[in-house]
Order: structure tokens, then sequence, then C-alpha cells
């Protein structure tokens, strides 16, 4: 029998993460209540950086729900699009930026004079 990396959601596993700690669970639907309200963005807009956060952060169960929440909201499917391709060239530029460290490390190990880094540092 294949198994699941991950769990399907359910009203089963909501129930137990809210039984085991109800006041925090609280707070942290506060919390997000608060976070996707209407402000200085419009709440539409907070779901569409949502759905580009849970692609760099890679979790499933964010990119659905945010994705469902974004179109609720009005966001077309080229603007999800949009944010998921703004999340790939996030995630590509960190990796092209910290490649700064690599070139680094090339060319201090091309230092003939250099001497080898000690763990302790």
């Amino acid at each position: 029998m294949e198994q699941m990396l991950y769990p399907a959601p359910s009203k089963d596993l909501a129930q137990q993460r809210k039984n085991l700690a109800p006041e925090i669970y609280a707070a942290f639907q506060s919390f997000s209540q608060h976070v996707f309200a209407d402000g200085a963005l419009p709440s539409k807009t907070k779901e569409l950086i949502a759905v580009a956060v849970a692609h760099v952060t890679q979790c499933p169960y964010c990119i659905r729900s945010h994705t469902k929440r974004a179109t609720a909201k009005g966001a077309t499917a080229e603007e999800i699009m949009e944010a998921t391709w703004v999340a790939a060239e996030m995630r590509a530029g960190a990796a092209w930026a910290h490649s700064s460290l690599a070139i680094d490390a090339i060319n201090e190990a091309a230092k003939p004079d250099t001497p080898a880094p000690r763990p302790d540092r």
C-alpha cells in the first residue's frame, strides 16, 4: 500500500490540532483573520502574496488553500500564475545571489598562500 507524503486534510486532524492547544489555536486563527483582512493592501492582494510565498516555502496545503482563497476573492488564473512566477524568480534569484559565496570560496582556494580553513572558524 502506498503511503502519502502528506496526510489529506480532514476535520478530524483539524479538531485534534485545536484540542491539543486550544488557546494557541484560537490565537493563530485570530491572527490569520487579521493578517488577511483588507488593510493597506486589499485581501485579494494578500492572498496572491500568500500564493507566491506558499510556492517558495513549498507547502502543498498552503498552495491549495491560498489559491482557492485568492480565486474566491476575485483573482484570475493569470494573476495566480504570475504570482507563482514571481515566487520562482525569487527562489532562483536567491540561488544566483548566493553564488557569490561559492565564487568567493573558489577565489580563496585559488590563492597559493591561503591556509586551509580550520574547523573551529
